[in-house]
């Protein structure tokens, strides 16, 4: 016999317009919507428009011009006094980072935060210019390093160099020697406007003693001459390319082609260095100070001081140690030999 089948579900009545209704069909539950369907009207937000600031009254602030330093001078002797707060921003700055000519502070006032220096006329570095009066000028010099105590590279205060010029009137009685080194042209005829140099350039130095009012003709030698990258003589790394009282050692050291010049008057001794950087330690700039002898013209010149002299390629204690001459102090006519440090710098080097 056919299996029995199961009766037939009476048909479903309509349900009134826009309503919802169920449907039963072996035990599940279906939702279906009848009838119209709004239309869809959201929208993408947009985004927020930020309120438009009223304008501000804002002018970046200038430096301002600060008296931080007083300088004054004797017949002999240059006094500086300089703040701490050296910008007036409120900042000190250490008494390591500041130097007189590469001279270092001599004073120090912690109450009144104040550092002091005191230097000799023709020492830490001065420059001379004369003609009826005598005008000393040094460099005040400072460069911020970061601090010893924490691990942070910072510094918050610029580097700055503040000139200082003391002057002081010639006298027919005055006993003056000025000496000076410069940086010359390639014709060695004039003071080179730039010191910008590339590697292997030959820097051209001109070292000189020049009298006033004085009773004698005079020699100038170069007794010793030292690189830094940094305006102090004392700072590391350093090359001394002149030793041994007048020997121009690099080019036997490096094979470069630094050498003296033939003397062509007394008081006047040229040499050319080749340029370099440091392999260490590197800053791009180089500063060159050299201690210059003077003597009497009538002086006999020994083998001590015949490469500087230019006589010779090499003086014949280079590969040894020659015997020092006693320098004389400035004021002292009646000895024969007078010496200065004197320094040039900065000078930049590039590949």
């Amino acid at each position: 016999m056919p299996p029995p089948q199961a009766p037939a579900s009476p048909p479903l009545a309509p349900l009134p317009q826009g309503t919802v209704g169920q449907l039963q069909d072996s035990g599940s539950v279906q939702q279906q919507l009848l009838g119209p369907v709004k239309e869809l009207t959201w929208k993408y937000p947009e985004m927020p428009v930020e309120p438009t600031s009223p304008p501000v009254q804002f002018q970046l602030r200038e430096p301002v011009s600060v008296s931080s330093v007083a300088a004054t001078c004797d017949e002999n002797m240059v006094h500086v006094q300089v703040k701490k707060d050296l910008f007036g921003s409120g900042e000190l700055i250490r008494a390591s980072d500041i130097s007189l000519g590469g001279c270092g502070v001599t004073g120090e006032d912690s109450v009144a935060q104040l550092l002091y220096f005191q230097s000799y006329l023709q020492a830490c570095g001065s420059q001379v210019m004369t003609n009826d009066t005598l005008v000393y000028s040094f460099s005040l010099t400072y460069l911020p390093t970061a601090a010893s105590n924490t691990s942070a590279p910072i510094v918050r205060t610029s580097g700055a160099v503040i000139g200082i010029e003391s002057m002081t009137l010639i006298t027919v009685s005055s006993f003056l020697l000025v000496f000076s080194l410069k940086l010359m042209t390639d014709d060695w005829q004039f003071e080179r406007p730039s010191n910008v140099y590339y590697l292997g350039d030959l820097i051209h130095f001109e070292a000189s003693v020049k009298q006033y009012k004085t009773m004698f003709p005079s020699g100038c030698f170069v007794d010793s001459c030292q690189v830094t990258p940094y305006p102090y003589a004392a700072s590391a790394p350093s090359y001394l390319f002149i030793q041994n009282h007048g020997c121009l050692v690099d080019s036997k050291l490096t094979g470069s082609s630094s050498r003296f010049l033939p003397r062509t008057q007394d008081f006047k001794l040229q040499f050319q260095l080749e340029a370099f950087r440091f392999q260490q330690g590197d800053t791009g700039s180089l500063y060159i100070t050299c201690v210059l002898k003077a003597t009497a013209a009538a002086s006999p010149t020994d083998a001590e001081w015949a490469g500087a002299g230019g006589e010779d390629q090499l003086c014949s204690c280079c590969d040894g140690t020659c015997g020092s001459r006693k320098a004389r102090d400035l004021t002292s006519v009646s000895d024969s030999i007078w010496e200065k440090e004197v320094s040039v710098g900065p000078v930049f080097i590039r590949d």
